[in-house]
């Protein structure tokens, strides 16, 4: 059998998602156009998230998507504003020539979202795949927390596949 090819995803396979929560302290001490207001590393999803349920996955990034969710956020790419530390990471995990699907979401479009939309058939809306009851709820208590201090349009989840 033939390795898939980097950038597409293989069903066949089992789907990883790595990741970053960056923010920009400086936002709201100094304004977004202080040379000083950069994004920084903030936590690791990996610590966060323990699972890779593919429900969530679609529903939020649009990564094996059979069940029909509208995601939420899909192939944005890499940020060009991305902190050090998330470059870091990325590139650790072979960048853009080993992982596929990069995007990202603020907590102010996370919030924002309507968590009762469904899937194509109606039957499982965004809250039971990926809202806060799920291993998703970790991540968001997080980006929550961080958007109390930093603003909401200030706290961001990158988000890569492999």
């Amino acid at each position: 059998m033939l390795a898939p090819r980097p950038g597409r995803q293989d069903h066949a396979m089992s789907t990883d998602v790595s990741g970053l929560i960056e923010c920009r302290p400086g936002a709201r001490l100094w304004g977004l156009d202080d040379e000083d207001t950069v994004w920084e590393a903030g936590i690791d999803l990996f610590l966060l998230n323990r699972g890779n349920a593919y429900d969530g996955l679609a529903c939020l990034f649009g990564i094996r998507n059979s069940s029909g969710f509208r995601p939420l956020t899909e192939d944005r790419g890499f940020p060009g504003d991305a902190s050090e530390g998330l470059r870091r990471e990325f590139a650790d995990c072979g960048g853009h020539d080993c992982v596929y699907g990069t995007t990202w979401v603020t907590w102010a479009e996370l919030s924002a979202t309507d968590w009762q939309e469904t899937d194509a058939s109606g039957t499982r809306s965004r809250a039971s795949v990926a809202g806060t009851d799920t291993d998703w709820g970790r991540v968001w208590s997080v980006m929550r927390i961080l958007s109390e201090v930093h603003g909401a349009e200030n706290v961001r989840l990158v988000v890569w596949f492999h």
